[in-house]
């Protein structure tokens, strides 16, 4: 499927405090020639513009989750992003961009992590070439389905890079100019594949696959009762074993994670999540 790809949109800005993608992609828009490679076109643009102009996240609502396919063809849905989700996978089908590469920036300690939303197994090998660019790099695998509210799922192919620990709002030159390296490696992979001389994949590597989110301790009316136990702050991809502290209250009293084995939390304490209802997600390592 990776062979078939004509058009690539490189797109920074869903969320508009996240400066990483968002000055990257100017970059790419002022420096086209950085993201051309033999065989197919890229081009480059910012999702949330206004987001962006104002430094919030959203404007009405998470732009990152207003692709559901039902509610794109739901014309009583208008408020500002859902009418942008409209226009931008009109224009996805529109210019037949084959692959959407939506950079984004994290709170949490993910360091450049390539999310694949399905199983693709050419994305898969691909992002299994990238472990080698970068020690950094981690495969998070998610679930893909039709009722999918992620930019990416406009296209045929998409994957989402989020890159941290960063705080909204700032920028970090070093985080920078890994993710920029790390998009220059896919376009080098998709390129070498279209003149028939793949890059080498490792014969083995571990991605971790999403199996569900944890929210925080809450009381009847909803409100946070304890915060990330000091133990798991920033340790994404770390193993999370039966017994081990995950959460801690305000008085100092010591939560437990309960479950039956072994887990892999990321997006650990993302501040954007805090509003979603989730402290971290839990993975499970796979070796391919």
């Amino acid at each position: 499927m990776i062979a078939s790809i004509k058009k690539i949109a490189l797109v920074g800005g869903t969320h508009g405090g996240e400066l990483t993608g968002i000055f990257l992609i100017k970059k790419f828009k002022q420096y086209p020639h950085l993201i051309q490679r033999y065989g197919f076109e890229s081009i480059a643009f910012i999702s949330n513009e206004k987001a962006v102009e104002v430094g919030t996240r959203y404007i009405d609502i998470d732009l990152n989750r207003a692709f559901n396919c039902q509610d794109l063809k739901n014309p009583q849905l208008i408020n500002y992003e859902q009418s942008l989700a409209k226009k931008i996978a009109q224009r996805i089908q529109q210019e037949k961009i084959d692959l959407v590469i939506d950079l984004h920036s994290t709170t949490s300690n993910m360091g450049l992590t390539v999310i694949l939303h399905g199983d693709n197994p050419d994305l898969l090998k691909m992002a299994g070439y990238l472990t080698q660019t970068n020690s950094k790099v981690r495969i998070l695998q998610h679930e893909l389905n039709k009722q999918s509210s992620y930019l990416i799922s406009s296209a045929e192919l998409g994957v989402t890079i989020e890159v941290g620990a960063v705080a909204n709002g700032v920028l970090d030159a070093k985080l920078f100019q890994e993710t920029e390296n790390l998009v220059y490696a896919i376009l080098d992979y998709l390129e070498a594949d279209k003149k028939g001389q793949p890059l080498p994949v490792p014969p083995s590597f571990t991605y971790y696959s999403a199996i569900g989110t944890v929210d925080y301790p809450r009381n009847e009316q909803g409100k946070i009762q304890a915060m990330i136990h000091p133990q798991l702050q920033f340790q994404d991809y770390q193993p999370l074993n039966p017994g081990n502290p995950i959460f801690i209250t305000f008085d100092g009293e010591e939560i437990f994670y309960q479950g039956d084995e072994t887990v892999y939390p990321v997006f650990i304490n993302e501040a954007a999540y805090y509003e979603k209802g989730t402290a971290m997600c839990l993975t499970k390592a796979v070796r391919n």
